[in-house]
This record gives structure tokens, C-alpha cells and sequence, in this order.
């Protein structure tokens, strides 16, 4: 009985990891489920096998760092409650990450999460579409939003901004699988989901996912030595202001044609004003680990006639951070980062087979571009997305554990 039980905890942690991503492009109630049958068939599992709750991975230390800072935190926070939650979203995206690394079986494994992870941004994409062209998505009913005269595609997410970030980082992913991976009938199929992956980011028009999705496209094709598509993307570049939409002219026109402002615009640069004041308060552990909303009237300064906000969160990971857990805080991720990056690239460098060279490729654009996004976006903070990034980051360092590669990485 207890070898089936275990055979079946098994099962479901592998088929879990796999639905998981598509789970994001539907609800957030189905996300939650995912994770809480993931959490419990894979501690019911270790319980039953009577081993060790942990797996080791090369951004342990810096992550432990994350808690011990944010959790000191809380000597200054204004709401407990809201401080303790943040500290269990932490604890659950350790668990997100770790559970991947341990559990990911072998390339087969691995193949089938790549093609949800597809498919998932493939059905939000489609349903982007959908809803620009209908007037509501099939999902959950909701409707485009309007901006400067333009309809911006959500999807069943809340916000068009929110979308792009969910599908930034795995719009390269699929165009890679397209253009480096596909064979055959297999080709077309792929080619057909990176297009519709693409499109449904497009009408997002988020311009930081925008960004994002191209330095991703770039930075494959220059690893990759794809000329074809280097070229393509500087015509692209080129032509853009030409074939912009008349409004998006037209703004771009009324801000001087400054980039900082066309990325960020007047709201955001007054919310980062805000938040550096935050921090110049309370530079080294924060106003509390999950209160910087709570906190920001506290620390907003006058502002000026072309900007207004209200509650919001920094619309940058790092200024975010930064605000609720101080430059101690910061630090710890940044260190979290160059360990995961480092990982990454070594993954890279030591691929002996083409497919796994660029699966290791791909994950870590993917990453890079979910942080291009977040710098002038909170999609850390966003509850709906932000566990695709630890997913992703278990993703490429799971790849290692599974036996995909030939080194240790600890």
C-alpha cells in the first residue's frame, strides 16, 4: 500500500510540473490548486520515503539570505499580517523552484513541460485575439482596455501590462523552439505558436514586454550566429516609428520623443521618485517585507502637474525590493541572480548534444527577459505571474539534477 501511495504521489508531482504553466493562462484559482496538489503529493512523497525535505540548488545561500533579511524586516512594518504573507509567498516560491530541481525526470520530462509552457502562452495569446476581436475573451469575460485610442488585449489576466509579462519571457522561448528545434510537419506547428505567442503580445502593447520579447530575439541571434534574424530585427527597428499606430505618434510626439518617458511616462518616474524617498528612510532592511503599497502615501512627494498615482506598487522589481527590505534586501537577490545566471551560463558552456545546448539557451533569455520586463514593471510582485519566474529559474537548474548535463553543479 505504501509503495502505491508513493507511486502515485510520484505521478502527480510529474504531471503536475507539466500543467502547471498552462495553469497560468487560465486562473489564478487553478494556478493555486496546481501548486497546492504539487506541495502536497511531493511532501507526502518524501514523508512516505522518509527522506529529506531539500534539495540543493546554487541559489540556496543567497535565497535564505532573501528570507532572514525580509523577515528582520518586519521590525518596521505597519501590518504584520501583510509582512507574514509576504514571507510565505517567499517560502512558496523556494518550494516552487526546489521541487522542480528534484523532481524533474529525465529529457522526456523536460520536452513535455516545454510544450506546455507553449501552449499555455499559445491559449492566453489566442484569447488575446480573441478578445480584441470580439470584444471579450473566451476565458473569463473580460474586455479590452482602452488606451490613448487603442484597444490593449488582457486576456483572463487583470491588466494588459500583466499579460506582457506572462508572455515576454516565453514568446522567445517559443520562437527558439521554432526556428532552432522543430523538424518536419513539426516545424509549422511550432512556427504557427511562436506567431500566434507573439501576436497576442504585440496586442498587449506593453512596451516593457515589447522590449523585453526583442533584446530576447536578439540575444539568441547573436549567440546563435543567425544573421537571418539580427538583420530582420534591425529592419524591424528601423521601420517601427513608420508603422506605428497614429496615436502612438502622436504621444510619442507630446513627450519630446524621450525614451525614458515613452517606456516609463510621467506616472512611473514620479512613483520611482517616491520610492528612492521610501528607501533613503530606510536604506538597509525596508518599511516591511509586502507593505510597500501600504506605505507609499507615507513617502510620496509633491507631484508634478503631468503625473498622479495613487496606491500602486514601484513598477521595478528592484526599487520595489529595495523599499520593503532595504539595500540588505536588494543585495541578497542580486547575489541570488549572479548565482542563477552563473548556473546558467555553465549549463551552456557545457552542452555536449545541440537540443540541450539550446534548451539551456533558451531558459536563460527567458529569465533575462522576465527581468528586462520588471524593470519597469513590479512582475515580481504580481501574484498571477511572478511564480512563472522561480518556475522558470527551477526549470534551468533542474536540467542538471535530471541528468541532462554531465557536471555537478555544487
Amino acid at each position: 500500500m505504501k509503495e502505491k501511495i508513493i507511486a502515485v504521489s510520484e505521478f502527480f508531482v510529474y504531471w503536475y510540473l507539466i500543467i502547471f504553466p498552462f495553469t497560468i493562462a487560465i486562473a489564478p484559482a487553478f494556478t493555486t490548486i496546481a501548486i497546492s496538489f504539487l506541495f502536497t503529493f511531493y511532501f507526502l512523497k518524501k514523508f512516505l520515503k522518509k527522506e529529506a525535505f531539500y534539495a540543493k540548488s546554487p541559489i540556496d545561500a543567497p535565497f535564505l539570505l532573501l528570507v532572514i533579511v525580509s523577515a528582520v524586516s518586519m521590525l518596521n512594518t505597519i501590518d504584520y499580517t501583510a509582512s507574514i504573507r509576504g514571507i510565505f509567498k517567499l517560502v512558496q516560491n523556494a518550494l516552487i523552484y526546489l521541487i522542480f530541481i528534484e523532481s524533474m525526470k529525465d529529457r522526456l520530462h523536460a520536452k513535455r513541460i516545454v510544450v506546455s509552457v507553449i501552449l499555455g502562452a499559445s491559449l492566453a495569446s489566442f484569447d488575446a485575439v480573441w478578445q480584441v476581436v470580439f470584444g471579450h475573451d473566451f476565458i473569463r469575460w473580460h474586455e479590452p482596455i482602452l488606451n490613448i485610442g487603442l484597444l490593449r488585449a488582457t486576456a483572463a489576466f487583470p491588466h494588459a501590462n500583466v499579460l506582457g509579462v506572462y508572455l515576454s519571457p516565453l514568446a522567445p522561448l517559443a520562437f527558439g523552439i521554432a526556428r532552432y528545434y522543430a523538424k518536419g510537419k513539426m516545424r509549422l506547428v511550432a512556427w504557427a505558436l511562436a506567431i500566434l505567442t507573439a501576436t497576442g503580445l504585440v496586442l498587449t502593447l506593453s512596451r516593457p514586454a515589447g522590449l523585453a520579447f526583442f533584446i530576447g530575439l536578439v540575444i539568441i541571434a547573436i549567440v546563435k550566429k543567425d544573421r537571418i534574424v539580427v538583420w530582420s530585427l534591425l529592419l524591424l527597428l528601423a521601420i517601427a516609428p513608420f508603422i506605428a499606430p497614429k496615436s502612438i505618434k502622436e504621444w510619442a510626439r507630446s513627450v519630446h520623443y524621450n525614451p525614458v518617458i515613452f517606456m516609463c511616462n510621467y506616472d512611473r518616474m514620479s512613483i520611482y521618485r517616491n520610492a528612492v524617498n521610501m528607501i533613503k528612510h530606510h536604506p538597509w532592511i525596508g518599511v516591511g517585507v509586502n507593505t510597500f503599497s501600504k506605505n507609499y502615501v507615507t513617502y510620496k512627494l509633491p507631484e508634478p502637474e503631468n503625473a498622479k498615482t495613487g496606491v500602486v506598487y514601484a513598477h521595478n522589481n528592484f526599487l520595489h525590493m529595495a523599499g520593503e527590505i532595504g539595500l540588505l534586501g536588494l543585495a541578497a537577490f542580486l547575489w541570488l541572480l549572479a548565482r542563477l545566471f552563473k548556473a546558467c551560463v555553465k549549463n551552456y558552456k557545457s552542452a555536449k548534444d545541440a537540443d540541450l545546448k539550446l534548451l539551456a539557451l533558451l531558459l536563460t533569455v527567458s529569465l533575462c527577459a522576465f527581468l528586462i520586463n520588471g524593470l519597469t514593471e513590479t512582475s515580481l510582485y504580481y501574484s498571477r505571474v511572478a511564480v512563472l519566474f522561480w518556475y522558470l529559474a527551477g526549470f534551468a537548474l533542474a536540467i542538471v539534477n535530471a541528468g541532462l548535463f554531465a557536471y555537478e553543479i555544487l
